[in-house]
């Protein structure tokens, strides 16, 4: 195996092509597990559930402690960066989650589950945003496009791939496998990162801002908590659905206070957000947990509560998605530097719009080929619109403020996308209410479609308030021009089912969106 010399990324010079390419390979796979894990424990919650004779409500702490853990983790990613080096915080959290898994699968009982569940969650909850700060680092702007696009590729094919693979560990060889099949990756991922990973050399030596910790984790957390429980019976209005949601409120309000008084050293430095361009891709991604993220949630319940489909052959009918966002990288090869920004964005809330139509019409059988078309739309569509905001964001951030900018976008995501689905969640429960009938429920779930398409409506308004840009400056997947992002950057800083009843449904539907 041939070795390289490890370039610092201390300094703001990107690196070769050669390298880059390497570095990718080394970050897929650190960040595969982590965002493959949640879809494929997901579909073995109903499995875990009677393997460990506990209630559903006991068994959803499988995910929920996960997800907190996940959270919790992420507003001092940019801290743990700058203090102790983007390599080294990237290889431990990928360390930590390996363990987790491992002892996961070695878990004797539904609590001690619960508990390596908590610590994958805390190593899980690292890897995105450092690997977001490594690869754009690297890339530099020149380059960030394609680096983008390449985790957010893989970022899409979670919901796809999780069903398929989850499933056919559960047919085969037990639950335990479902956290074992991590260990290889990661013992790749690790030996790797050690040879190609660029050494991160300590941005500052600030000391972490305890005040700010304070304030920030307990806020995101609870504020995730609530989210997690809002998809009850009650929805939002459930005390415990909007009492953490207030609490999370609150302290997260206390901390965007007291960061912006700060001169220096704030856990999160919430300034980024007075920039154009990163505040726009910002929200912008927080509105579409409402539409486009939404999808992720409908889809599967759709094909399996009203077609009758099985969680594999679900996993395979969602396909056509991934395959719309690899088509939408190939066709943006030839368009890059040639549209506005903008325009690409809108264009994909459009397409996904396009492709929701067909869902929001179909009927208990038919029309398979329209819908499968409707998937590659949507596929196409949020690629369109994910991979240029995660780049616009970025763009416009400089080597140092990177670690931070990348743990407040991702705080924004991880937020905006679960609060988004619940709130379908809570639409989807309402029209399920007194369906008796698979067509009954049928007119539920295409009623939520509806109100998918109009929630859609939110995000497009936002797009044209986004400065104009050229396309290069967005999402270029090859060689943009460096004026376009300097320009950018200077102005942006300165960026047969017909036997279930309706209460089968709503309990399923329900559970599902708890996991999500």
């Amino acid at each position: 195996m041939t070795t390289t010399t490890p370039i610092p990324v201390g300094t703001a010079h990107p690196v070769s092509q050669r390298r880059l390419n390497l570095i990718t390979l080394v970050l897929v796979l650190g960040a595969i597990t982590t965002i493959l894990d949640t879809t494929i424990v997901n579909i073995a919650l109903d499995h875990l559930h009677m393997s460990f004779h506990a209630t559903v409500a006991d068994t959803q702490w499988v995910v929920t402690g996960y997800l907190l853990a996940y959270v919790a983790v992420i507003p001092v990613t940019g801290w743990a960066c700058e203090r102790f080096g983007t390599r080294r915080v990237w290889m431990s959290a990928v360390a930590v989650f390996m363990v987790g898994s491992l002892l996961c699968g070695f878990a004797w009982s539904l609590p001690s589950l619960i508990v390596f569940r908590v610590l994958q969650g805390i190593g899980g909850g690292m890897v995105l945003p450092v690997t977001i700060t490594l690869i754009t680092r690297a890339a530099g702007k020149e380059r960030i496009g394609r680096a983008i696009a390449t985790i957010g590729f893989i970022a899409q094919l979670g919901p796809i791939l999780g069903p398929l693979i989850g499933g056919s560990i559960l047919n085969s060889v037990g639950w335990n496998w479902l956290f074992f099949v991590n260990i290889p990756i990661c013992l790749v991922a690790l030996v790797l990162a050690s040879i190609f990973l660029p050494v991160g050399m300590k941005d500052s030596a600030r000391s972490l801002d305890i005040a700010g910790l304070v304030l920030l984790t307990p806020g995101v957390v609870a504020l995730a908590y609530g989210i997690s429980q809002a998809a009850g019976t009650n929805g939002f209005a459930a005390p415990g659905a909007w009492l953490p949601m207030v609490f999370g409120v609150v302290f997260i309000a206390a901390f965007v206070l007291r960061s912006l008084r700060a001169k220096n050293g704030a856990l999160i430095d919430v300034r980024l957000f007075a920039r154009r361009s990163f505040a726009f891709s910002s929200v912008i991604t927080f509105v579409a947990g409402f539409s486009l993220y939404a999808l992720m949630f409908l889809l599967p319940l759709f094909y399996q509560q009203i077609r009758g489909e099985s969680v594999f052959t679900t996993g395979l009918l969602l396909i056509p998605q991934g395959l719309g966002t690899m088509c939408f990288i190939l066709v943006n090869r030839h368009v890059a530097g040639r549209v506005d920004t903008r325009f690409v964005i809108a264009g994909g809330v459009l397409v996904s719009m396009i492709g929701i139509l067909p869902f929001a019409l179909a009927g208990v059988s038919g029309g398979d080929v329209i819908l499968l078309g409707g998937q590659f739309l949507q596929g196409f569509g949020m690629a369109a619109v994910s991979l240029p905001l995660m780049t616009l964001a970025f763009a416009s951030l400089s080597h140092e403020e990177t670690p931070r900018g990348s743990a407040a976008f991702s705080i924004v995501k991880q937020v905006g996308a679960p609060f988004g689905v619940t709130v379908i969640a809570v639409i989807l429960q309402h029209f399920l209410t007194g369906a008796a009938t698979t067509p009954q429920a049928l007119s539920a779930f295409n009623a939520t479609f509806w109100w998918v398409l109009a929630l859609s409506v939110v995000p497009l308004l936002f797009t044209f308030l986004m400065r104009g840009r050229k396309k290069a400056d967005a999402s270029s997947m090859t060689t943009p021009r460096a004026g376009d992002l300097e320009e950018e950057a200077m102005t942006a800083g300165h960026v047969d089912p017909a036997s279930q009843s309706a209460g089968e449904l709503t309990d399923k539907a329900t559970a599902s969106a708890r996991r999500v």
